[in-house]
């Protein structure tokens, strides 16, 4: 029987599913790893191995996440393997709630004229994209992965796109104010959403990757549904359909820094 050894590394610029999801993908083409374990509001990941850790540091390094080798343990015991029955109804749950937003909101930014409202659901539409790679991580081919997730990364970059081209456009050129009571309303919704996803998440009280990534990007969507609320508001007290647009295409670069970091899993 192999002797198994624990490397941990502290990779400083892993804090969100798309760096989660890149570094397991990277690693799970080496045949000595045996479990991995991601702690990522702290930043660090425990690789548990049978071969020397210099295959790891280095693949780790083609990444280039800031990373650095914290120390190895000699014979130590895997982890036993987790139920993951009861996070799979959590993802699933999450997701459909995210797709269902995804489809409200790109139908009340289009009626409302707000870009706004179709950024946050290109948004909404990204998490779905993460949940779905996280529900097909589990016994999935590395190459179906990258597939998916190059797919996924492309869709994304060009629908992010557009959406910058429509902003820029409705800056240089006359257009309806968006609707405000609708962008409050529906992004007060979307928000309520996003805390019951929160909610679901946090019940499983699980430390695993998928599961501690989901929560950091749950919550970033809670501030990004806030960021179109107060859009609204400004909307309504400056009557300009600036605070809209500006919104819009900070929520369209976020979405186009997702898709980039996607693509990268890919490669």
């Amino acid at each position: 029987m192999d002797i198994v050894q624990k490397s941990t590394f502290i990779i400083s610029k892993m804090d969100c599913p798309s760096e989660e999801q890149m570094i397991r993908l990277k690693l799970e083409a080496l045949n000595e790893i045996k479990h991995l374990n991601f702690d990522i509001p702290n930043r660090k990941l425990e690789v548990y191995h049978t071969e020397k850790v210099d295959n790891i540091h280095q693949s780790i390094s083609e990444l280039k996440l800031s990373h650095q080798l914290e120390n190895t343990e000699d014979e130590v015991e895997l982890p036993l393997a987790a139920d993951d029955s009861k996070q799979r109804k959590i993802l699933w749950w999450v997701l459909g709630i995210n797709l269902s937003f995804f489809m409200a909101e790109i139908t009340a930014g289009w009626i409302s004229s707000s870009m706004g409202l179709i950024a946050d659901s290109l948004d909404m539409l990204a998490d779905s994209f993460v949940y779905g790679l996280s529900l097909l991580a589990v016994g999935a081919a590395i190459s179906k992965k990258k597939n998916v997730a190059k797919i996924s990364g492309y869709f994304q970059m060009l629908l992010a796109a557009l959406g910058l081209i429509e902003v820029i456009r409705r800056f240089s050129s006359y257009e309806v104010m968006p609707v405000f009571h609708t962008m409050i309303v529906i992004s007060f919704l979307a928000l309520i959403a996003n805390s019951i996803s929160l909610w679901l998440i946090q019940r499983t009280k699980s430390n695993e990757a998928h599961m501690q990534a989901s929560v950091i990007f749950t919550s970033n969507d809670i501030i990004i549904n806030a960021g179109v609320i107060v859009a609204g508001v400004l909307v309504y007290f400056t009557e300009s359909k600036y605070p809209d647009l500006i919104v819009g295409m900070l929520i369209f670069g976020i979405v186009i820094q997702g898709a980039y970091r996607i693509l990268k899993l890919s490669r």
